[in-house]
This record gives C-alpha cells, structure tokens and sequence, in this order.
C-alpha cells in the first residue's frame, strides 16, 4: 500500500509537468493545425534560462530569498515568451499559407537550430550543470500507510500548485475573456475570424507567447524535481521529455486543452506504475505502447473529437 500510494505521488507530479508541456502543443494545433515540433525546445531553453538567471541573480547557495524561485520563474517565461514570438514572427507566419509539410519541415527546422544554438560555448555550452537549490526540496508531508511512510517533499507540492494555479488560468483565458474567444474563432476558421474584425495576426502571437510561457514554466519546474538532470540543450532526454508531451496531447487529443491535461496524468500514470510494477527498462515502452493502443482504438484521443472538412 506504501508504495501504491507513494507511486501514485509521483505519477500526479509528473504527470503535471506533461500536462503543461503538452498545452503549448495543443494550443498551436487547435488554432493553426500544424505540430511546432520546436516547443520541446522552448521548454529546454526554460530549464537553461532558470539556471543562468539564478546564477547571475547570486542564488546559488542554500540560502536562496523565498522569492528567488519566483523571480527566476517569472523571468524565464518572459524571455521564453519573446522567442515564442520570434519564432511565430519570422519562421512561421511567412508560411502560414503554404503546404503542411513546408511548416512540418521549418519546425524540425527551427527545432535544430535551438538546439544548435544552445550548445554554442557564448550560449549555454555542451556541459550539463546542477540547478541551484532555489526552494529546498525538505518533506512537507510524512504519511503512514501499513510498516512504511509516504514522503510528499516540498517541490511535488510545488508543481502541482503552479501547475494548477497555471492550467486554470488558462483555462479562464479562453473560455471567458475576448482572447480566448478570438483563439476559439480562429480555431474554427481564420479567413472568417478576420472578416469579423478579429486581429488573426496578434491572437496567433500571443497564443504562441501563451505557450511558450507554459514550456518556460514547465522547465524551470522540471529542473527543480530534477536539479542533476540539467543536461546540454541537445540531449537526447529533453527530445525524449518534448516527445512524451506530444503523445500527452494526441493521446487526450490534440487541440483540446481539457485533453491535454488528461493526456499528461495518463501517460505519467502509465509510465510510474509501469516502472514500479512491471520494470524500469521499459519506461519509454509503455508511454508509446500507449500512444499505438489509443490511435487503435480512439484515433482522436480521450477528450478529442473528429475533425469534419469539406469534399
């Protein structure tokens, strides 16, 4: 029961961070129907950015303000969110009327040269690094189940609350402020949202800010459960992490952003359960396994719903 319970904790923790991981995928294909594959990498450029603000700030001790987490948190999504812009700016709004696979092929495109980028020695260079200790990760919660104890430390309960904190307000955004309706006409069809007056221009930029936001805020999350895990821009375990936010999204159901949050539970539920129960190799299997078994058996996800078009 212990370790139930325990697996359980760490399958909603992380189940979070592909949950927010996996909106910023959705939102971009709700609205223009199209995978920025080059999100995985605003959200590594999250996790950089969270170390190199916190190491220029002078919080690298275990002496860190309260507020040191937050500030670096806020100062990363804002430099996420610029070259979120950037991007939709000069990479993709020239393209927004050609062929999908002239998008598909800039995104892989835009992704390299992030990661290229990243491991330039003038940028973040091809060394991995340790996240300072911003909030220490101390046991919050000490539970009794049986002859052994559940330990819920302090970041768990921190990354659930932020991420909570972050999908609702998303969730308000576009569902009850005139942004969101505007992304939600859009989403339906752009040529008609602009007859009607609506800035097609402006809404799909901040849709992008909007997501890059969520990927800043994801990694800086994901460098405080994992501080030793700050590998250089390029290595292959954030393409992994980027690639299970994306089957997050298709399996919940790509475009929704209820389905987006159900994905990132699901497939962290999957993944920790299977590590415990059946073996740790296998992680990546089960995740995949997955994504096969749902485009099988419901090709639009849980919460998803058939796209109709015109012949």
């Amino acid at each position: 029961m212990t370790d139930f319970v325990q697996t359980l904790v760490s399958s909603i923790t992380v189940g979070s961070l592909y949950a927010l991981i996996a909106l910023g995928y959705t939102m971009v294909y709700g609205i223009l129907r199209f995978i920025n594959f080059a999100h995985g990498d605003i959200v590594v450029l999250g996790a950089w950015f969270s170390y190199t603000l916190a190491t220029k700030f002078g919080y690298v001790g275990a002496d860190a303000p309260w507020y040191a987490g937050l500030l670096v948190l806020l100062s990363s999504c804002a430099l996420c969110s610029l070259i979120g812009f950037i991007i939709e700016r000069f990479a993709y709004r020239p393209l927004r009327r050609s062929p999908r696979l002239n998008i598909l092929i800039t995104a892989i495109g835009v992704s390299l040269l992030l990661q290229n980028i990243g491991i330039q020695t003038w940028a973040f260079g091809a060394s991995p690094r340790a996240m300072p200790n911003l909030w220490p990760n101390r046991d919050l919660i000490r539970m009794t189940f049986g002859s052994g104890t559940v330990v819920i430390g302090l970041v768990d309960v921190l990354i659930l609350s932020l991420s909570a904190i972050l999908m609702v307000a998303l969730q308000y955004l576009v569902f009850h402020t005139s942004l969101g309706r505007a992304m939600r006409a859009i989403s339906f069809n752009a040529d008609t949202a602009a007859l009607m007056g609506i800035p097609v221009d402006r809404v799909v930029s901040m849709t992008f800010v909007l997501g890059s936001a969520l990927a800043a805020a994801a990694g800086f999350l994901f460098v405080m459960k994992y501080p030793a895990a700050l590998n250089h821009p390029a290595d292959p375990a954030w393409v992994l992490l980027g690639l299970k936010a994306f089957v997050a999204a298709v399996v919940g159901g790509i475009g929704s952003i209820r389905g987006a949050v159900a994905g990132g539970f699901v497939i962290a539920f999957v993944e920790q359960f299977g590590m415990f129960y059946i073996g740790a190799s296998y992680r990546d299997v089960y995740v995949f396994g997955l994504l096969v078994l749902i485009l099988l058996v419901k090709p639009t996800g849980i919460l998803g719903s058939p796209l109709r078009e015109k012949v």
